[in-house]
């Protein structure tokens, strides 16, 4: 059998480079120095959030049967301009809550199996007299 000198891996036998050709590599094409995939950002996500969030409601009052169909128009306008970013790869998750203002505490979490090297959240939080919103946006990287 040939056997055949790789400078990372030592001695590796011919048949097995032949079979190493045609493996294709999940995790992303980055490296320390340059990356040449666009990543999700999270600073441009939330001035992005932090924009339409401010746009659409400044100056509303809560009304309890207007908010499903805001927060899903929010979502909606939130997760366009957030894949206008070009950012393919990712799968993105937009998640808006929206309360009345009542001077309440509330506290809020999530949970996701993600691969820290690529995936990444951004989040703003909106107040006015009568109303709260948090929005979250996960951007999670397809292997």
């Amino acid at each position: 059998m040939t056997v055949i000198r790789s400078p990372c891996e030592g001695f590796v036998p011919a048949l097995w480079v032949f079979f190493l050709s045609f493996i294709h590599f999940c995790s992303p094409p980055c490296s320390e120095v340059s990356c040449s995939f666009s990543r999700f950002k999270p600073a441009i996500v939330k001035e992005f959030v932090h924009e339409i969030v401010r746009e659409r409601l400044s100056g509303v009052k809560y009304e309890p049967e207007k908010i499903p169909e805001t927060c899903s128009s929010l979502a909606d306008c939130i997760r366009d301009k957030v894949k206008s970013l070009g950012i393919d790869k990712y799968k993105i998750i937009v998640q808006v809550m929206i309360g009345e203002q009542r001077g309440q505490g509330v506290k809020m979490c999530s949970r996701f199996f993600w691969d820290a090297d690529t995936d990444n959240y951004a989040e703003d939080v909106f107040m006015n007299d009568s109303l709260f919103c948090v929005a979250a946006v996960f951007g999670c990287y397809y292997y």
